[in-house]
């Protein structure tokens, strides 16, 4: 058995719970328990980008035991664009 955090970004705030997996579970079988826990709304658990820590990973990866399991929210803005932008307007 091992526990993992899964955190997502949500326009509450941030959402995260612990769940208990087999040691061979993936990040997909943790999404799948996170949300039974957090509920179909706190997330898009089919669609969001996933990683550990800051680092993206696929579904299929296996976690280890205290991972920090996070769903990435699409960005609305480009931030380079945006700062292009800006450096545009400010000259």
């Amino acid at each position: 058995m091992k526990c993992c955090r899964v955190v997502c970004d949500t326009a509450q705030g941030i959402a995260q719970c612990d769940v208990h997996l087999r040691a061979e579970a993936t990040i997909a079988e943790a999404l799948e328990a996170a949300r039974q826990l957090l509920g179909e709304e706190a997330a898009d658990w089919r669609g969001a980008t996933t990683g550990i820590y800051g680092r993206v990973y696929s579904r299929e990866h296996v976690p280890a035991d205290g991972d920090r399991i996070e769903l990435y929210r699409a960005l609305k803005i480009d931030p380079r664009s945006s700062r292009r932008a800006r450096a545009a307007r400010a000259t």
